[in-house]
């Protein structure tokens, strides 16, 4: 089923695709026999419903979870229960995309204020005073 994004990004089942291994960790038996983890890849360069600018955030969010073949792939083995991992993997797939949706502010660089300044100016000078008055003392 679509993954909803946004009202405008909705994200196709073909962009996803989900496979599943044996998890590690505690689960007894059922470790060595239920593949459980699940990895979710999402073919984020190649998809036509998100914009250009969207694509680039989402690269820099992603980090080393982005491919050289411009693929998101999220792992999660959190849970003994498949389709609760397939759950939060699309959660987290999600959560990822709607982050990189967001327009970063533009910052712009300010100066300090002409009070600040000149405390600052006054506490080094005080701190001069003091650090001078280490001196050896002179009989």
């Amino acid at each position: 089923m679509p993954l909803t994004i946004t009202d405008q990004i909705t994200l196709a089942d073909w962009e996803m695709t989900e496979s599943f291994t044996r998890s590690s960790g505690p689960g007894g038996q059922n470790v060595n026999k239920v593949s459980t983890a699940v990895e979710l890849r999402f073919e984020a360069a190649r998809s036509p419903h998100l914009p250009e600018v969207v694509k680039r955030r989402l690269q820099r969010l992603a980090g080393r979870r982005w491919t050289r073949e411009g693929a998101v792939v999220i792992q999660v083995e959190e849970t003994r229960s498949q389709a609760r991992n397939r759950e939060i993997a699309r959660e987290r797939l999600a959560e990822l995309v709607r982050a990189a949706t967001v327009v970063p502010k533009k910052r712009r660089p300010t100066r300090p204020t002409k009070g600040s300044v000149e405390r600052r100016i006054k506490a080094k000078k005080v701190r001069g005073v003091v650090k001078g008055l280490r001196g050896k003392v002179e009989e």
